[in-house]
Parts: C-alpha cells; structure tokens; sequence
C-alpha cells in the first residue's frame, strides 16, 4: 500500500480535521455507487478507505509514523507477523465495485458516510454495507460506428455483444456522435443479475453531406446552360434521389431548400436539406469562348464590396 499521507494528499503533520476533510472529500469523488462504470474507482476508494483508516487511529499513526508498522498495519519488525493491523476494508463479492463494507478500524467512517450520503453509511444495522443487496455485473461498453445516411434515417443498426449475441438497435431521435445507449441487462452477469451494455455511437463523415444541426448541407454542381435557362436536376438527399427545379438566371452560391430532408431533431420533427447551387464552368471550352467574344456583361457586381 502506498504511504497514507500521499494517498489521501495531506502533510504527515496533518491535523485530524485536515486527514478527515481530505478524506471526505475523496470518498465522495470515488464511492462505488457513484461510479458504477469505473472498476478503477472502486480501486482508489478502497486505497483511501485503508489509509484513513490508519491515520485516523491515533495509536496507530503514531506507530506508524515511528516506523513500527507498515501502511497496511503489519508490524515492520522482521520477526513480526503480519497479522493486519487491527480493522480494514475489504470488497464485498461480486458486483461492480459496489457493495463494500468496513469491519473494525479506528475511523469513525459511519459518521462520515452519513454526512456523505444521507444515512446510506449504516445499512444493516452497524457496517457499512452489510445487508445490502447483491451487486449487478460489471457494465459494458461498445463503440459503434454508423453511416452518415443511417444517422440521419434512423436506419436500424445490428451490434454484436460479448457474448456473440447479435441485436437490432433502434437509433435514438437526435442521435450524433457522442449519443450514448443503454442496453440494459446486456452487461456481465453478477450475484445481482447482469449489468447494462453502454453503447457509444460515432456518426461517420459522407463523401459530399454535411450536418448543420438537424439540416443537411449539400454542393451541387450544375451547367452554365442549367443555370441561365433553368433546368430540373437530379438531386441526392439521405432518402435518396430527388428532381429540383433550378431557375432560369441562377447564380453560383443560390440556396434552394428540399424540406424534411434533413436529421431527425429530438423533438421529433426532420430539417431540411440546403442545396447550394454551383456553376460549373468547363475549361477551354471553344463554344463558351466564341459565346462571350461578343458579349459583355456591362454591371457593376462588386459595388457593394467597395470596389
């Protein structure tokens, strides 16, 4: 065990009150049934537990700090036998860090559990956590990737599981990179029944969408003949094709909107998809060429720059 005073970030000439606020503060960030996804948190709670345990026994961090015993409590003489020190914390089986107890010790730990989370400190009667009941399994995590267009349709998504199993998930409204899932009892299996499976979706980026919100944004190229005389074109949308009327006269940068083309919100409803309009003018195209040899285009397009 690391040196108490290091594990609970104190002064070896620490007051009582600073070793019992110092570990008040950490038992409250690192309880187990706060962090019921963290096994490592379990870890450090039972390492400042043992610590607390120690220097809040004045006989004991006296001891200790003559060097008389080691961290644990067992006497550091060589023909000593480690016996424990008195007291301790231990796991209680199964479950995912959940479901500790307290047997012994100096600490006034039900005191503190009480002021930490509301009396939950005397379960049963005395120990902390005694009569409490069965842990759940550990709980599982996934990362899933999804198509851009499947986000964006709520297409159904098939995941396999640890176990080999494979299920249909559903697709939340709203859904985005970062949304996460519970699946719940789709976890390990513990005295208390089976844990949930955490699933954290990643939205894929598209070769030509982009997302704006619940909008899609999308470039299209058109001709210079679509654009001056107008045209229906072909559109791609996440639903698939769709025919758009561009209009006669239209400029590069022109936005035209095909609604409910876009993600679904979290209040139900799709945005759009935004079509900006692109000329795409050929190179040395000797037609085009010959075309604006005998025209000019006389306006003023950039006053209002400035220029």
């Amino acid at each position: 065990m690391a040196d108490p005073y290091s594990t609970l970030g104190v002064a070896r000439g620490a007051s009582e009150a600073e070793i019992k606020s110092a570990y008040r503060k950490l038992a409250k960030e690192l309880h187990p049934d706060r962090n019921r996804d963290n096994p490592k948190a379990a870890e450090k709670f039972s390492a400042v537990t043992g610590a607390y345990d120690l220097l809040s026994d004045k006989d004991k961090r006296a001891r200790f700090d003559r060097g008389e015993i080691d961290a644990e409590g067992n006497p550091t003489s060589p023909f000593g036998f480690g016996g424990g020190g008195g007291g301790g914390f231990r796991g209680h089986p199964g479950g995912q860090g959940g479901g500790f107890e307290f047997n012994g010790g100096g600490g006034d730990f039900g005191d503190i559990f009480e002021g930490l989370f509301g009396g939950a400190g005397r379960r049963g009667g005395g120990g902390f956590g005694r009569g409490a009941p069965p842990q759940k399994g550990a709980n599982v995590t996934y990362r899933l990737a999804v198509q851009f267009i499947d986000a964006a349709t709520l297409a159904p998504q098939r995941i396999t599981l640890q176990d080999g199993k494979t299920i249909d998930l559903k697709l939340p409204a709203g859904v985005e990179t970062g949304t996460q899932m519970r699946l719940s009892g789709k976890g390990q299996q513990g005295p208390g029944g089976a844990g949930d499976a955490i699933v954290t979706i990643e939205v894929r980026p598209h070769a030509f969408f982009t997302r704006d919100g619940d909008n899609v944004l999308l470039e299209l190229p058109i001709t210079l003949d679509e654009a001056v005389k107008g045209a229906k074109v072909k559109v791609p949308t996440v639903d698939g094709p769709v025919m758009l009327g561009v209009p006669a006269g239209t400029s590069s940068g022109k936005t035209l909107r095909l609604r409910g083309k876009g993600f679904t919100g979290k209040d139900g409803q799709r945005g759009d998809q935004l079509v900006t309009l692109m000329i795409d003018v050929p190179a040395d195209d000797p037609a085009i060429k010959a075309l604006v040899e005998s025209w000019q285009d006389s306006r003023a397009v950039r006053t209002h720059l400035g220029v």
